[in-house]
């Protein structure tokens, strides 16, 4: 099974890029993980809906395929730690590739939202897209150590 983060947007710091593939590296060869960068669409005279109908048609063709679809949202589940382990888990047993979608400044297109079996949402702060995309790395690699009784993860 293998695991995308696609996220839209610019080049991020090198502190970014490095502490994503310092989590990337240490993730199980079963849950083999690579981030995707979409470009986010010129705004220029365009709407709100229009970047993000453009945006979201990039995201669409940079999608595995079959796979989960999941977005990033401020709406979707709120989950702990614990419980997104267990919901990776259950993903594993599906045996499905899984894209994570972390969408621009604009957010993601409600028609892509709707195609989306799962809807997260990493903090109730906003985030720099650099930020969350590290931190969804973070968390993946936290959750799948969670499953392997790793001791990275320490509850209590």
């Amino acid at each position: 099974m293998k695991l995308a983060v696609l996220a839209v947007g610019h080049r991020q710091p090198a502190w970014i890029d490095a502490g994503c593939a310092e989590y990337l590296k240490r993730m199980p060869r079963e849950l083999a993980t690579r981030i995707v960068p979409i470009k986010p669409e010129v705004r220029g005279s365009k709407t709100r809906e229009q970047v993000l109908a453009a945006e979201a048609r990039r995201i669409r063709e940079a999608l595995p395929s079959p796979c989960r679809l999941v977005v990033l949202d401020e709406h979707g589940d709120d989950l702990t730690t614990l419980k997104f382990a267990q919901r990776l888990e259950h993903w594993m047993q599906e045996g499905r590739d899984i894209a994570f979608v972390i969408g621009s400044a604009d957010g993601i297109d409600a028609g892509l939202k709707d195609m989306a079996e799962d809807c997260l949402r990493l903090s109730s702060l906003t985030l720099p897209h650099g930020m969350a995309c590290l931190l969804l790395c973070e968390q993946l690699y936290r959750a799948s150590s969670v499953l392997k009784n790793h001791p990275y993860h320490r509850e209590g």
